[in-house]
């Protein structure tokens, strides 16, 4: 899975899509706070390669995408639309592929513009960065070739508080990111950054009205911050490996960035500090059970403004939640299974 696929919906409900064999799934409370109710199918019945990738426009509708196969050997790219948690997604709707045909070429990215469009990001055959995007009204444009040269799998999109689209890929040696210039315009390629970067460790965030925040982790293990313009910033040890999960949120009167990732020993680790404030420094504290090798952990922020954070196992299909109490501080309700 790619993007945040723990999303709170305009009605203020909690959702999770989750992968289940060719199928995506979504879960979702039947309320804001309340009980979950089962898992459903997602798009109709087409069969989906593993992997999908979820974006969410400011409008609170979520965008998801992921590989289909056409033909022996081949895939395309499907995209749909979920407006709100108790209602159907659409039907999964081709949106092609970056070479006109072929095999599946890398994990999708999702990010979608101030107007609610979506821009689809994947790595092409050629390991550059090609692009697809929804028009305003209705349909798509033509793909478009980003360039890039060497791009690893992993990518990582995000939309600015402008509402302007932006993309990060690690390459051997460094990080390169493409940005909007103006709004519906295609991302331009920008400057590139020279760090020993671990493939696959990419996360970016909307951190002020100027900036996004790339995650990523070093390879001596260190979890980093960087916003373009500026020099990275070493955080901590990473507590684990892949991705971590962030999110904005407001501790004790403060905006804090809040990171969480499956520690080394196995359970969630969480660490915040004061949103572009990396100086201020941060340390991991753990919670809750240990989890199965394959889980993830996702944030975000529920109806009353407290954090909730979810983790799981697309294995066992186990997917725990828990929410900040309403005291000061980080401190968490007992995880529960839903």
């Amino acid at each position: 899975m790619n993007g945040d696929w723990l999303l709170r919906g305009r009605d203020g409900r909690l959702s999770v899509h989750l992968p289940s064999g060719d199928a995506v799934l979504c879960r979702a409370e039947r309320g804001p706070g309340g009980p979950w109710g089962a898992p459903r199918k997602m798009g109709g019945d087409q069969r989906l390669h593993p992997g999908f990738s979820v974006g969410q426009g400011a409008d609170g509708y979520a965008h998801l995408v992921a590989w289909r196969p056409t033909a022996k050997g081949e895939a395309g790219l499907v995209h749909s639309t979920h407006y709100r948690p108790q209602l159907a997604a659409l039907d999964w709707q081709s949106i092609g592929h970056p070479g006109k045909k072929g095999d599946v070429t890398g994990t999708p990215a999702v990010a979608v513009d101030a107007q609610g469009r979506a821009h689809v990001f994947v790595r092409n055959r050629g390991r550059g960065v090609s692009m697809v995007a929804q028009k305003e009204k209705g349909g798509w444009d033509p793909w478009r070739d980003l360039k890039g040269r060497l791009v690893e799998d992993g990518l990582a999109a995000v939309t600015g508080e402008s509402g302007r689209v932006e993309v990060y890929a690690a390459v051997p040696g460094g990080i390169v990111y493409w940005r909007q210039e103006e709004p519906g315009r295609p991302p331009v390629l920008q400057e590139a950054l020279e760090a020993p970067v671990r493939p696959g460790t990419l996360a970016a965030l909307a951190t002020s009205a100027e900036s996004t925040t790339l995650f990523y982790t070093d390879e001596s293990g260190d979890l980093c911050a960087w916003r373009p313009g500026g020099k990275p910033h070493t955080l901590l040890p990473s507590a684990g490996s892949g991705p971590v999960a962030a999110v904005r949120c407001a501790l004790d009167g403060f905006d804090c960035t809040l990171l969480a990732q499956r520690s080394a020993s196995g359970r969630v680790a969480f660490a915040a500090y004061p949103t572009e404030d990396e100086q201020a420094g941060a340390w991991w504290t753990e919670s809750g059970p240990q989890l199965p090798a394959d889980a993830t952990v996702a944030l975000t922020t529920d109806e009353d403004g407290r954090v909730a954070a979810a983790s799981l196992s697309p294995a066992t299909g186990q997917l725990l939640l828990t929410r900040r109490k309403d005291e000061p501080g980080l401190a968490l309700e007992a995880w529960r299974e839903v």
